[in-house]
């Protein structure tokens, strides 16, 4: 898989989006088996396309990994992973759900989604931080994720 990872994703530079979306306390996030030789626990997002909108890659990824139909808020943060061979801009916004209903999606450029939920911050806060996006490291609680402002390295 880490050579498949390597083909799809590495040597460049990927712009990403990723969307906030709570139920409450809770947080929708993916996860991404595969990825990091593990689980790997992240909010929605993915890769944006020459010519497309921010908003517009992240309602048509929030509809490929999440089955939900979303409205793009406010930007909230951005952060920078480095780690060769990969290398991603993250930009994070708020979304509210629209329509749809939870499903396991899909992510067309690797078949890495294993599960789909929202999470309580008791159940994120009990996976080991390695099964973590790097901006969990960053904050005490997942509803520190909507006052978070700026750029952060993870």
């Amino acid at each position: 898989m880490k050579e498949k990872i390597e083909n799809v994703y590495g040597h460049r530079v990927r712009v990403r989006v990723c969307g906030l979306c709570f139920e409450g306390d809770d947080l929708l996030m993916v996860n991404h088996k595969g990825l990091t030789g593990g689980d790997f626990w992240a909010p929605p997002g993915g890769g944006m396309e020459f010519g497309e909108k921010a908003a517009d890659c992240l309602v048509r990824e929030f509809r490929e990994e999440t089955g939900l139909d979303v409205e793009v808020g406010r930007f909230c943060f951005a952060c920078e992973y480095l780690t060769p061979p990969l290398h991603a801009i993250e930009l994070f916004f708020e979304v509210s759900v629209r329509g749809g209903s939870v499903v396991k999606g899909d992510d067309p450029e690797l078949p890495i989604i294993s599960d789909v939920r929202f999470l309580s911050p008791s159940a994120i806060g009990q996976l080991p931080p390695a099964s973590l996006h790097g901006i969990f490291q960053r904050i005490n609680n997942p509803a520190a994720l909507r006052t978070l402002t700026g750029f952060y390295t993870i």
